[in-house]
């Protein structure tokens, strides 16, 4: 089993980092001081379900991380900086702090530094989340000490009922559309409005008819999707917008 830290302060090291191409230096206390950051530490950077699930899901829920009174969420990995920042260039995780821990000292002081030498990857972070209020961690979720690389308990959805038990997911929202489409773009403009954030998958740019046929029997443009479910095109989204009373919502705030 891996020691749990809460209630201790984090470790006290240097970070070697970039900015505007040139070396910048910081402390611990530069990073967690007077503030409240949520972390999340991984074993290495463009690595399966680092890049596919736990970067992504924090990236997405950072604005309600902020809502709850978060001022930081910062992903730690044992990776130098030039590698973290070419990875969040290629994450477009614009909301997270990718901060390199190159020689492990962080991890090795949050006793959280593996070997993962049967993989070619030396020493590297143990999976875990954790919530650090000015310096002292108050919460960490630390994965069970299985083989391989479990992914249960230190997920952003996970932290953010921590924080808050009542919060709200945001809605995963997909937009199938086609270039020059007037009615993609009433659907665009209504998730717009209504403060619904969503990816769109262009037509023979991300996907083709036949990958449409295969999630859906209607052919026409666009087609909405809701957390697996389908809503249809722009006027069935207007109409489940609506039912819910969501239209208007952002505006009226």
């Amino acid at each position: 089993m891996f020691a749990n830290i809460e209630g201790k302060r984090v470790p006290d090291v240097t970070f070697k980092t970039r900015k505007d191409h040139d070396w910048v230096d910081l402390s611990s206390d530069d990073v967690f001081a007077g503030k409240t950051v949520v972390v999340f530490s991984l074993p290495g950077a463009f690595t399966p379900t680092c890049s596919s699930a736990h970067v992504p899901r924090y990236n997405q829920l950072q604005p309600l991380f902020k809502a709850n009174g978060v001022d930081e969420v910062i992903c730690v990995s044992v990776n130098d900086a030039f590698v973290m920042d070419e990875w969040k260039r290629s994450q477009n995780a614009d909301r997270v702090t990718f901060l390199p821990d190159g020689n492990g000292d962080f991890s090795d002081g949050m006793g959280l530094l593996v070997g993962k030498e049967d993989l070619g990857f030396g020493k590297r972070s143990w999976r875990y989340s954790m919530l650090v209020r000015d310096g002292v961690v108050e919460k960490m979720f630390i994965e069970p000490d299985e083989p391989g690389d479990p992914f249960q308990v230190s997920d952003a959805d996970t932290m953010l009922k921590y924080l808050n038990p009542e919060a709200e997911s945001p809605f995963d929202v997909a937009v199938f559309s086609r270039p020059g489409c007037p009615h993609c773009a009433k659907a665009k403009g209504l998730l717009f409005d209504a403060g619904i954030e969503y990816e769109e998958l262009v037509l023979n740019r991300d996907y083709t008819d036949r990958g449409l046929r295969a999630v859906s029997e209607a052919l026409t443009f666009p087609q909405v999707f809701v957390d697996g479910q389908r809503i249809g095109g722009a006027d069935d989204l207007e109409a489940w917008l609506e039912e819910r009373g969501i239209i208007g919502r952002r505006n009226a705030a």
